[in-house]
């Protein structure tokens, strides 16, 4: 992929970036992750099944997970003011505490009858994985509870979303109304991402794969300009695993290059990248040293076991440059 030049950071006009050099003047952002909060269940194995096979794990484990979970675990980690909305199940309180713990705000993480969500995941000898999901409480939000939660955040404020919990178009359509700057994980990658009205979106963050199935392309900077074409308003974030990352704002594209790292999970490492990727823009950073910080952190996560756990915090990442 060409590097295009790059402008300083006092030139940034992206989505977000400029709300938030003005909010470090006036208030800290907030970044409200209305996310799910799953339990994982892992398990080792030689190789992943294929299809008809019946296999034997060599271990497994119980992990915190979700997408949502260890987006704002990493929110908080990198330093962001991170509240987690959505919905857990009696048998995932503990789930709660470990984001109480790691400074989220929990209020509007509220409980239903309904079991917490569920993974359950495969990891092979080389550290790639294959995920089974079960939604779960994650699939219990109303529109009340959507409505109530955001009238609590200001213009400005970052809305993230992935698409791991009912009701994500109506957030989409609230958080763009209300003014906030929306952040769309597109994963799980399915056919309700194109019921959504994506012209709402601020910022895509999303992997290669995601990214082919949402433009029909494969160039990775193919990709990108053609997300600039369908959705002008939008910019968008590029994971593309050992080859880094890249991100095209306002018709240029950045380009990092991928940390090295002895790779033993690569679970939570995507949801690493994001969180630290957003935590730096609402602290003003410009968007190479974004790309800069959230691209080590995920090298950091993808040497350690389990997605959750293995999220480093700010020092970690400021350790390692």
């Amino acid at each position: 992929m060409e590097t295009l030049p790059l402008r300083s950071q006092k030139d940034e006009k992206c989505p977000g970036e400029q709300t938030a050099r003005r909010a470090e003047r006036e208030r800290m952002m907030k970044i409200l992750n209305f996310g799910s909060v799953n339990i994982d269940y892992v398990f080792h194995v030689g190789e992943i099944a294929r299809p008809g096979q019946t296999i034997s794990s060599m271990a497994s484990e119980r992990y915190p997970g979700g997408k949502g979970f260890n987006q704002s675990l990493a929110l908080s980690r990198a330093g962001a003011e991170t509240f987690h909305a959505g919905t857990i199940g009696p048998d995932g309180l503990w789930l709660r505490r470990m984001l109480d713990e790691a400074g989220v705000d929990c209020t509007a993480l509220r409980t239903v009858p309904a079991g917490t969500g569920s993974a359950f995941i495969q990891i092979d000898a080389g550290g790639q994985n294959c995920i089974v999901l079960n939604g779960g409480a994650n699939h219990e939000n109303t529109r009340a509870f959507c409505e109530e939660t955001l009238e609590r955040f200001s213009p400005g404020d970052i809305l993230l979303l992935q698409n791991e919990i009912n009701e994500v178009g109506g957030l989409i359509d609230l958080g763009s109304r209300q003014g906030m700057t929306v952040v769309l994980n597109p994963s799980p990658m399915n056919q309700d991402i194109f019921s959504y009205d994506l012209s709402r979106i601020d910022w895509f963050i999303m992997n290669e794969d995601e990214g082919q199935r949402l433009t029909g392309q494969e160039d990775p900077e193919n990709i990108l300009t053609h997300m600039t074409k369908k959705y002008p308003r939008s910019s968008t974030v590029l994971t593309l695993g050992e080859a880094g990352a890249a991100a095209v704002c306002q018709g240029r594209i950045f380009a990092q290059k991928a940390f090295p790292a002895k790779v033993v999970d690569t679970t939570g490492a995507g949801d690493t990248f994001t969180g630290f990727f957003l935590a730096r823009l609402a602290a003003g950073d410009g968007i190479p040293a974004c790309l800069e910080t959230a691209s080590l952190a995920a090298s950091i996560a993808v040497s350690r076991m389990g997605a959750g756990p293995s999220i480093p915090t700010l020092e970690d990442v400021r350790a390692r440059r």
